[in-house]
């Protein structure tokens, strides 16, 4: 996954992002009319927020309990340290089921978040995980409930500069 480099994003760049966040089908033309700026500028901000790596992609949110895997499990893997980090990590991405894996420090290697259509069936899940030779030794944790969903939002707040002056009216919709 490519490094960006820290993008300053002023008070525009954090209204078109919060408002394309929470209304992901509205067209250009209408954000430009409820933040009061050409179309052009809009589109153009886009442009350079995906170029910069600030959006990563438009498709939609999908609810893993809604496609029938309401099983959420994190995985602390300790691996192989002779092979290293990318063998395993090309292992989980051929398994469905491991939604995220990252590198970590502390006691384990890597983390993961899967999914499972059931408490058996996360076993499953497990067996495929570590049924490659990297993988050393997996620590389970099953989520009760989720608290809060991923989320980035929030942080468009603290990332805006401070002396942007151009705020986004509000949604009239």
């Amino acid at each position: 996954m490519p490094v960006h480099p820290r993008r300053d994003l002023d008070a525009l760049d954090t209204a078109i992002l919060t408002m394309f966040a929470e209304h992901p089908r509205l067209g250009v033309l209408e954000a430009s009319r409820r933040l009061g700026v050409a179309r052009g500028t809009v589109q153009s901000r886009l442009d350079r927020l995906v170029a910069d790596g600030v959006i990563r992609g438009w498709g939609p949110q999908l609810d893993e309990d809604a496609l029938g895997w309401p099983v959420t499990a994190f995985l602390t893997l300790q691996i192989r340290q002779a092979g290293g980090h990318d063998p395993v990590s090309a292992h989980l991405a051929g398994i469905a089921e491991v939604l995220e894996a990252h590198t970590i420090t502390g006691s384990g290697d890597v983390w993961c978040r899967v999914v499972a259509r059931s408490n058996t069936d996360l076993q499953r899940v497990i067996d495929a995980v570590v049924a490659y030779g990297g993988v050393e030794r997996v620590s389970t944790v099953i989520a009760l409930a989720t608290q809060i969903h991923h989320r980035v939002v929030p942080l468009l707040g603290i990332s805006a500069r401070s002396d942007a002056r151009i705020t986004a009216p509000p949604d009239r919709s």
